[in-house]
């Protein structure tokens, strides 16, 4: 294997959503825990004691209620507020470690040690997990090779392997060179970051059946075979970091603000009320990274899983003369898309915009025959960083636009929803004397 002047260490959560019910209530430890998806529909999240009832991913949670009852275990609904300020937290915990820091999902994040060639990496991924778990209650795992792919496999066995689940850590520094090789046979192709179950099934037909077998196999070959994707994860297996770290997010391409129904729609003001809350939360995430849009793609559909109700899946792009970021504006186009292609005759079940031609909000191109002035452009910008702000502060949707509605009767449907302990005022938790 290659020796490296770097090391990288992933730190990932630990069953990440339910980690973070945990932190609130401590009487859901050793139970098995389920979060649900969107309008509690299926399992998105579980905890070790759930994986060992046999739930799958996936499951629907009417398939899997009595199993739970008759363990004591409890399904949750998705408390997506809760768990992005959690993820931020600790965010804020690992990136005190190095100074390159890539922040790879909600609950994963990669650190890279440049310099660190006297320091023990095994004793500071312990810290790491150590002060996380203290200072935000989630438990990590925290997996330290040379490059991105071989810290994830790292990952893999400190919170799997017995022989590292105690720890939390493992370094494949730390490891003989025939050490390596019993863990990376006995681990599947599938579990190698990239390669998934599509080409794990290729892969298994050409004989290549464990991490082992690709980091041995031919990365030219394989290039083509299947793509450069897999040659970079063949090098990155055998110690050459092929994969950047990305300090900085890369700039979004597209925004989609989406989500089902608690209940099927027919009203067409319902609709405009949901169209107009998903493209106020979209314009709010398109200021948040500095972009503007050039237009925005409105879409309906009826619930697919009712053969026996009439089918309709419309969409449709309204574009602007000049990208922009103002929601009243966004949420302006996306009413004229909903009366565009409403029609009455059917019942809804979901409804989105998507946000397309982003562009950066300082290079934007003007219009030639426009009568917005650049004050009054600022003026707006200004007005509209109140809003996010004190959205921030005190919680999504504290102060929205009227054509958001107020009942919002279409929300979807969330029964076992915990408190914002850390996201609402009125989810604080209250010490009693």
């Amino acid at each position: 294997m290659a020796t490296n002047r770097f090391q990288y260490a992933l730190v990932d959560g630990n069953n990440f959503y339910v980690s973070c019910e945990r932190v609130f209530n401590p009487h859901l430890e050793g139970r098995p825990i389920v979060v649900l998806s969107n309008n509690d529909g299926c399992a998105v999240a579980r905890s070790d004691e759930a994986k060992a009832l046999g739930i799958p991913m996936g499951a629907p949670h009417f398939q899997i209620r009595d199993l739970l009852k008759q363990h004591g275990g409890l399904a949750l609904s998705s408390n997506y507020a809760l768990y992005s300020d959690m993820s931020r937290r600790m965010m804020s915990v690992i990136a005190e470690y190095s100074p390159e820091h890539e922040v790879y999902s909600i609950d994963e994040s990669f650190l890279r040690f440049t310099g660190f060639q006297h320091w023990n990496l095994t004793e500071q991924g312990i810290r790491v997990r150590r002060q996380v778990r203290q200072w935000t209650g989630i438990p990590v795992g925290v997996g330290i090779g040379p490059t991105k792919t071989l810290a994830k496999l790292a990952n893999r066995l400190a919170k799997r392997h017995p022989d590292f689940k105690a720890m939390g850590v493992c370094n494949l520094q730390d490891l003989e060179p025939w050490h390596q090789i019993a863990y990376f046979t006995d681990m599947d192709v599938q579990d190698v970051w990239g390669v998934g179950p599509r080409w794990a099934a290729k892969l298994h037909e050409m004989g290549i059946h464990s991490a082992q077998d690709l980091k041995l196999a031919d990365p030219e070959t394989l290039r083509k075979r299947f793509n450069v994707v897999l040659e970079r994860t063949i090098r990155e297996l055998n110690g050459t970091p092929c994969i950047p770290l990305e300090e900085a997010p890369q700039p979004k391409q597209q925004i989609v603000s989406s989500r089902s129904f608690g209940q099927l729609l027919t009203d067409k003001r319902d609709l405009m009320e949901a169209v107009s809350t998903y493209a106020a939360r979209a314009a709010a995430k398109l200021r948040k990274g500095g972009q503007a849009a050039g237009g925005i793609q409105v879409f309906l559909s009826t619930n697919s899983f009712r053969p026996d109700d009439p089918q309709y899946h419309p969409s449709t792009l309204i574009n602007f003369t000049t990208p922009s970021d103002d929601t009243a504006r966004l949420i302006g186009a996306a009413l004229k898309g909903v009366n565009k292609i409403f029609k009455p005759a059917y019942r809804y079940k979901k409804a989105g915009v998507m946000l397309v031609d982003l562009v950066s909000n300082t290079a934007r191109q003007g219009d030639l025959f426009g009568t917005t002035t650049e004050p009054q452009l600022e003026r707006r910008g200004r007005l509209l960083g109140v809003l996010d702000t004190l959205n921030v502060q005190m919680g999504c949707g504290t102060l929205r636009f009227a054509a958001e509605g107020t009942a919002q009767a279409w929300r979807m449907r969330r029964d076992t929803l915990t408190p914002g302990y850390t996201t609402d005022w009125e989810g604080l938790m209250v010490a009693k004397c």
